[in-house]
């Protein structure tokens, strides 16, 4: 498996990964990841500065994601945007790579990072606190992911 920056012909595998995700924990609704609108193009979405996706690549295949961006209103605190992996590729010890690579970047232009998740995600949950993330009682500010329950902080 290869993990790398996304490049522009990845854009629809990327959005069927994290489709196929979301149905996977009904996560198929409004305030969720399902009806951002840039789902389809993270290619150029992520072309900002302080912003950057990964795919991993495994014959000619994306089966796991994951970004860095942003947050309006806290300079020194990105995003982790998009963790998403297909379920054949959870337990592989990839994903854990893939955060590895992500939390290098964050390092070199932030302080903390946040997350926005779903309780019933019960093996992410226990992946983010596994590798130093600490559960919020509420969200960082008012995020267009409403639906999301749980939250979490990293210092970098």
């Amino acid at each position: 498996m290869l993990i790398r920056e996304i490049e522009e012909r990845d854009n629809q595998q990327v959005e069927h990964l994290i489709r196929t995700c979301l149905i996977e924990f009904g996560a198929n609704k409004p305030g969720t990841a399902w009806t951002d609108p840039h789902l389809g193009d993270f290619y150029h979405l992520y072309q900002n500065a302080g912003s950057k996706y990964w795919v991993v690549e495994q014959d000619s295949i994306v089966v796991a994601g994951c970004g860095i961006g942003p947050i309006d209103g806290y300079p020194q605190i990105c995003e982790l945007q998009k963790m998403y992996a297909f379920q054949e590729t959870r337990g592989t010890g990839i994903s854990s790579e893939l955060l590895h690579v992500v939390l290098d970047y964050a390092k070199d232009h932030y302080e903390q990072c946040y997350l926005e998740t779903l309780s019933n995600m019960t093996a992410a949950n226990k992946f983010y606190a596994k590798n130093g993330f600490i559960a919020l009682d509420k969200p960082l500010n008012g995020s267009e992911h409403y639906a999301c329950d749980t939250w979490y902080l990293k210092t970098l």
